[in-house]
């Protein structure tokens, strides 16, 4: 299998958390930390790592996701779906 990656605009973002299979991924990456989502069972995963450090928190719902994210997320983030 062909691990395939591509960047997304942040106005697609809550389309591509809503339609997010177990085994993708969303990548956000900010000057200070990197965002890693994924979805795990019937919930979502956000790993924040900053440094060597990673923060876990997890959300039940992709409007959770969303509105813990855009706190989250510099102006001039990239955003990619892998």
């Amino acid at each position: 299998m062909m691990y395939k990656e591509k960047e997304i605009p942040k106005k697609q973002l809550q389309k591509f958390v809503k339609i997010l299979d177990l085994d993708e991924g969303i990548r956000i990456e900010n000057r200070s930390n990197v965002i890693f989502l994924n979805r795990v069972s019937k919930r979502y995963c956000i790993d924040i790592c900053r440094g060597r450090k990673d923060t876990f928190i997890y959300k039940t719902s992709e409007k959770g996701v969303i509105d813990f994210l855009k706190d989250k997320m510099d102006k001039t983030c990239k955003i990619f779906s892998y």
